[in-house]
């Protein structure tokens, strides 16, 4: 069975397609500045062929069309007709309280997840548009699947998910902790599970998912009993672009003496806040430890932050588990930023970490593995995440129930 994972951003397209029976990626790519000027596709093959080349793409429809190309492409193609593909996942970004586990995609389910909209504004208007584009392409034979970034964290009790507002916006507007990441999290716990050699219902454990979006997420017996990320991905520790948890009275402070729009006020948490607010320098974490190296004091203030926020996280979330057996760090910074998990490791130190600074230097690049030493209270591990993986796996698994 070959099954097509698409990630649809606001913007973008990626795609990958994966053999079930290896689960090795065959093909992967991403449609770029789609219905902007300029778009473009990049294509990669597992055996090594690729291209980039601009394609019109005014609408995710026309980039399906375009990926379907590349995927039949006599030079670059890895299939002879699309009849190959046995079924579609769609990563689906916020499925609310609606949305427990993946489903099948029909009408009523496109519709609940477009309705969703306002809780996710730049992402699930685009995961709809995709599916209806995906569906123009491949018809209505081809099965579709929803998998949500939510519903690993559908778990949490009501302690943890609900705001201290007044109850009537929840009850109104579903005002609540929602999360983010869950497919990442998902796969890095059971991966952590099974590196121990161990059933994850016997385990507790804290993973960090740290890229240019972070959160951090506490699972016990295999169930999330609490995530960093809010309502929105804004919520949890500094990000990128984004400001993570804040004194409210912040937001209502500089909108007031700046005379900012709520959307206005929006862009300034989500999108110039973060490590580019804070450094001045960049929301890549490379720039930033460029600037860090080259005495900027900034930058090695947003850093220091960073760490000590993820530390913090981590601390609380021993706290509500009554303890931990594993920590993983996982995502672009948590893979192949040795630095960030040595900084977050020494706060730890009172946990009863250990830490083994020589793998930690090697570790990035694809390079994973055990970041505490044998004798560490707590292990501490190294794994790169595979939310494709996760989808594909959630799509087969309904597919062959049909």
């Amino acid at each position: 069975m070959k099954i097509l994972v698409i990630n649809a951003g606001s913007s973008s397209l990626k795609y990958q397609l994966i053999d079930m029976e290896t689960e090795q990626m065959i093909a992967k790519g991403n449609c770029e500045r789609v219905g902007q000027e300029g778009s473009f596709i990049g294509h990669k093959t597992a055996d090594g062929r690729s291209f980039e080349k601009e394609a019109p793409m005014s609408n995710h429809a026309q980039a399906f069309m375009v990926v379907k190309d590349a995927l039949l492409d006599e030079q670059y193609g890895v299939i002879k007709s699309l009849d190959e593909v046995s079924a579609i996942g769609h990563r689906v970004v916020q499925g609310g309280s609606i949305f427990k586990c993946s489903v099948l995609i029909d009408e009523k389910v496109l519709a609940d997840i477009d309705g969703l909209s306002p809780l996710a504004p730049l992402h699930n208007p685009a995961h709809v548009q995709a599916m209806k584009g995906c569906l123009e392409v491949f018809g209505k034979d081809t099965p579709m699947v929803a998998v949500f970034d939510t519903s690993f964290h559908s778990t949490m009790p009501e302690k943890a998910y609900m705001y201290a507002v007044p109850y009537e916006f929840y009850e109104k507007y579903a005002i609540r902790r929602y999360g983010a990441h869950g497919t990442s999290h998902r796969y890095v716990s059971h991966q952590m599970a099974k590196i121990m050699g161990k059933d994850i219902k016997d385990l507790k454990i804290i993973t960090c998912h740290i890229g240019n979006g972070s959160s951090i997420t506490a699972v016990d017996g295999g169930k999330v009993v609490d995530t960093s990320m809010g309502l929105t991905p804004l919520d949890g520790i500094m990000m990128g672009t984004r400001t993570g948890c804040l004194d409210p009275s912040v937001v209502t402070f500089i909108a007031d003496k700046e005379n900012l729009s709520p959307k206005e006020m929006d862009t300034l948490l989500n999108k110039k806040s973060g490590l580019l607010g804070v450094s001045g320098v960049s929301s890549d974490d490379r720039d930033v430890s460029a600037a860090e190296e080259a005495g900027n004091p900034r930058a090695k203030l947003a850093h220091d932050m960073l760490y000590y926020q993820i530390a913090k996280y981590i601390g609380q979330y021993y706290i509500a588990m009554g303890g931990c057996d594993a920590i993983v760090f996982t995502a672009g910074l948590g893979e192949n930023q040795p630095q960030l998990r040595k900084k977050v490791c020494e706060y730890l130190k009172v946990l009863g970490v250990k830490f083994n600074d020589e793998f930690n230097e090697q570790a990035k690049r694809g390079v994973t593995g055990q970041l505490s030493t044998d004798d560490s209270a707590i292990r501490v591990e190294l794994i790169a995440t595979n939310e494709e993986l996760v989808i594909a796996r959630d799509t087969q698994e309904i597919v062959n129930a049909l």
